[in-house]
């Protein structure tokens, strides 16, 4: 028996496009740089500028992007890891021409969730 999937349903909010949970008809967005800079200027507390915020936002990302450009694998304990995964030159096919192609070797940046953040996903509706 073949299982049916609908499609994902895209709305606008706000003129952001957001996709819709059909399941519960609520909109989910993916939080952006922005809204990550608000939440941890309201989690260091009232004295905290936006500026701070951002700054510490910043340094979190320049110290994850160091660690990356070094091929080190950056370990946020609780929170997940960032390593650089490594891809061997492979033959392909040109989908269009149906000839053979050689892709080259390359690096891409692969995260692995922690525990504690896995756990936080279980929990959500």
């Amino acid at each position: 028996m073949t299982e049916s999937r609908s499609k994902p349903v895209f709305i606008y909010v706000n003129k952001r496009l957001t996709f819709l949970d059909t399941t519960t008809n609520i909109p989910k967005t993916p939080m952006n740089k922005g809204e990550l800079i608000e939440a941890v200027k309201a989690n260091l507390g009232a004295d905290a500028s936006k500026a701070q915020a951002e700054r510490a936002v910043e340094a979190v990302l320049d110290g994850i992007k160091a660690g990356i450009k070094k091929d080190a694998a950056v370990q946020l304990i609780g929170f997940g890891t960032f390593s650089v995964a490594k891809r061997a030159a492979r033959q392909g096919i040109n989908p269009k021409t149906g000839e053979k192609i050689k892709i080259k070797a390359s690096k891409n940046v692969k995260f692995k969730a922690g525990s504690a953040l896995k756990a936080i996903a279980a929990k959500t509706k």
